[in-house]
């Protein structure tokens, strides 16, 4: 709620966030900062563990992503599955990129992975009636549970 009705800031929020100094990782859920990518969980989440990988370049257009970019987003990518399967044991995942406004993207101007643990029966009348999501564990409690695990599913594939 604190995300939702707060003031929002000016800019894009996925430069914001990862421009913040290292200190202010865990008060702005980036829980992984990699050569040219990172990993936070998203901050109004369609699931618990819904992170998001983002290069640190603002570009909207994957055609754009270098190489490198390309292989790191993909590689966290495999990591964050590991990290939330470990954490959270979801029964599947919904991965992929909202290319464009008209996509469905909320941060158009800067592409990012999402990485959407899913559980059967996790959409209920909630979403399909009244458009509300309902998150039964806090940010800070997700972030606590899931820091400590991704943290060593990157360091076993480097």
């Amino acid at each position: 709620m604190g995300y939702i009705l707060g003031e929002k800031p000016q800019g894009c929020l996925l430069c914001i966030k990862q421009q913040d100094p290292v200190e202010k990782d865990r008060e702005n859920y980036i829980l992984y900062r990699g050569a040219n990518c990172y990993i936070m969980l998203n901050l109004f989440p369609y699931t618990n563990g819904h992170v998001m990988i983002a290069p640190y370049y603002h570009m909207a257009s994957l055609e754009q992503l270098d190489d490198k970019s390309l292989c790191e987003m993909m590689a966290l990518t495999r990591v964050s599955v590991a990290a939330l399967s470990k954490a959270l044991s979801p029964a599947g995942f919904n991965i992929g990129m909202n290319l464009g406004k008209v996509s469905g993207a909320g941060i158009a101007d800067h592409l990012h992975m999402h990485v959407v643990p899913r559980w059967q029966g996790d959409v209920n009348f909630m979403s399909v009636f009244a458009g509300t999501r309902l998150i039964p564990e806090a940010l800070d409690v997700t972030y606590d549970k899931l820091l400590p695990i991704l943290t060593k599913e990157v360091s076993h594939t480097r």
